[in-house]
């Protein structure tokens, strides 16, 4: 299966560079057995009584970080921890750097690089740690913006428009951007439906930004990206589901964790780790029967995911009239509800 067989013409002005204002205002295609225009605000009867919701409730850390090595500025997006506590980094310029040298941020806050790998990465140990490091990025680093956002850098708005309601749990280098449509009134009216909610854990990673450079689907390498579904999250997935009700994941994170912890009677278990899942057609999906995402980019891993989701013939023909009917596309862009191509 080849890259460019998931193509498609998307003009720039299609991407979203601002949210839609108030939250629950943007627009909603459902893809079922037709394509219907709603809104987000429309899922409470979108939805049956039963169905569950599953949302990512990690919160985005200011990841993007500038910094100097002796006289030599250095910038730095944090993309994942390690278990040491420790963060691999892509580092720009690359070459710059070396095992063992000292990058300094400001005001005593600083890390040492103690290794490198292929793709302009590094791995920093900070001076700071745990929740101290947290409050030291808060200071000195920036919302790490996806790079099709054309105004380069974050900005003050950004600090609240690029996170959920659900946001608790630090760690993210992006948004789970699914989730940012969904407001307090909206959960109100979906829980007055009888349409439950649970959370789990995604720390995304810068890697979902990557660009496919394989000319085979297969080829493609993910980057691994930490999760967690608790006890209690897991036994209310499968008591929906037993009950007749649907889970919907809300965003491809949600679904990529759901289906990395299903075994294949389609029970969710507790998950604890890293998942570098690549979901494409061809995938059985066992965990989700609904996903509510935005649009995704040509050639990405996320429309590849919704391909093997939805069908990729649906979805090209969703994506077209999407386009036409100047829906707006990825982070901070327009929603849509799917249905699984096989009707289950």
């Amino acid at each position: 299966m080849r890259v460019d067989a998931f193509d498609f013409q998307l003009p720039p002005e299609r991407i979203a560079q601002r949210p839609a204002s108030p939250r629950g205002s943007a627009r909603l295609l459902h893809v079922g057995g037709g394509l219907g225009d709603r809104r987000v605000g429309d899922l409470p009867d979108l939805l049956r009584p039963g169905d569950l919701l599953v949302f990512n409730d990690t919160r985005v850390i200011p990841a993007r970080l500038f910094g100097m090595r002796g006289r030599a500025r250095v910038e730095l997006t944090l993309h994942k921890a390690d278990a040491t506590g420790s963060w691999w980094a892509f580092a720009r310029p690359a070459r710059r750097l070396r095992v063992g040298d000292r990058v300094e941020f400001g005001d005593g806050f600083a890390a040492t690089v103690i290794a490198k790998a292929d793709g302009g990465q590094a791995r920093l140990s900070f001076d700071h740690s745990g929740t101290d490091l947290i409050t030291a990025l808060e200071a000195h680093g920036r919302m790490p913006l996806p790079p099709y956002i054309r105004r380069g850098r974050a900005d003050a708005r950004d600090r609240d428009d690029y996170q959920t309601l659900f946001a608790e749990r630090p760690g993210a280098v992006a948004a789970p951007t699914a989730g940012l449509h969904f407001t307090p009134d909206l959960l109100d009216r979906l829980a007055a439906r009888g349409i439950g909610n649970v959370r789990l854990t995604l720390h995304v990673g810068a890697g979902t930004f990557l660009p496919v450079k394989a000319e085979r689907v297969r080829d493609h390498v993910m980057h691994a990206e930490w999760g967690e579904i608790g006890s209690t999250a897991a036994e209310a997935v499968n008591a929906a589901r037993a009950a007749g009700g649907r889970v919907v994941g809300v965003g491809t994170t949600s679904l990529r964790l759901l289906e990395s912890a299903v075994d294949d009677a389609g029970r969710v278990g507790p998950f604890r780790g890293d998942t570098d899942i690549f979901i494409y057609p061809g995938h059985r999906f066992r965990a989700v029967d609904l996903l509510l995402t935005n649009f995704h980019l040509p050639r990405s891993t996320l429309f590849m995911l919704v391909c093997a989701f939805a069908g990729t013939e649906r979805m090209r023909a969703a994506y077209a009239h999407a386009v036409a009917a100047d829906y707006r596309f990825y982070s901070y862009g327009d929603a849509c509800l799917l249905e699984r191509a096989d009707g289950r």
